[in-house]
């Protein structure tokens, strides 16, 4: 099978890494929720050569993930790891140490009991001062920031209902049942975010 491969995600790379080296300059290891194409994982682990950057997605995405990582040969970029918000994190990651996570364009796919469940396996894999980036589309008290991203939230919503562009007031109450605080939120091209939540001790 060909390499899958994701324009947007090409596009956003650099642009993402800029934002979040400085803030894994201390990581030692850094898991990944959602994948997707396997693009991000493999210039990050290229960029930052002193952490391990652990890949997750549902089994359908790892054949594709599998290729790229394959392909890059990186020694800090292992083997994708099959996982669902839906599963038990305490299964899956019952002998993980991360000290950073990290998710792009996953919320608004996802429904937002997912959303809830995502902060909530965040917040109890994390260690004190650990980091949650969060990267996509967010609207703000119920308003968007571009007619671009309006227009998505409604295009997301017609085609799955329980999708949508997630607003920040509802992630911070979600953050805040999960011992996570926002520290940032940088605007990025294209009108996205990426939100930096910590683990409040």
């Amino acid at each position: 099978m060909d390499k899958p491969f994701s324009p947007s995600s090409q596009e956003n790379q650099q642009p993402i890494l800029e934002v979040i080296a400085p803030r894994l300059a201390a990581a030692r290891s850094v898991l990944e929720i959602g994948s997707g194409t396997g693009q991000h994982g493999v210039h990050f682990a290229a960029a930052m050569p002193h952490l391990r950057w652990q890949c997750t997605d549902v089994p359908e995405h790892l054949p594709g993930i599998r290729r790229w990582i394959e392909e890059a040969g990186l020694a800090n970029l292992p083997a994708p790891i099959a996982f669902d918000v839906d599963t038990d994190w305490s299964d899956a990651f019952s002998h993980a140490d991360y000290d950073a996570i990290y998710s792009a364009n996953t919320a608004h796919i996802m429904s937002l009991a997912q959303v809830e469940r995502l902060f909530g396996g965040v917040g109890a894999l994390l260690p004190s001062d650990g980091l949650f980036l969060l990267y996509g589309p967010f609207s703000v008290d119920g308003r968007h920031n571009s007619e671009s991203n309006a227009r998505f939230d409604q295009m997301l919503r017609r085609n799955d209902p329980l999708s949508g562009v997630r607003d920040l007031r509802e992630l911070e109450g979600f953050a805040r049942a999960a011992g996570l605080a926002l520290e940032a939120e940088i605007a990025m091209p294209v009108n996205n975010r990426t939100l930096v939540w910590r683990r409040q001790p």
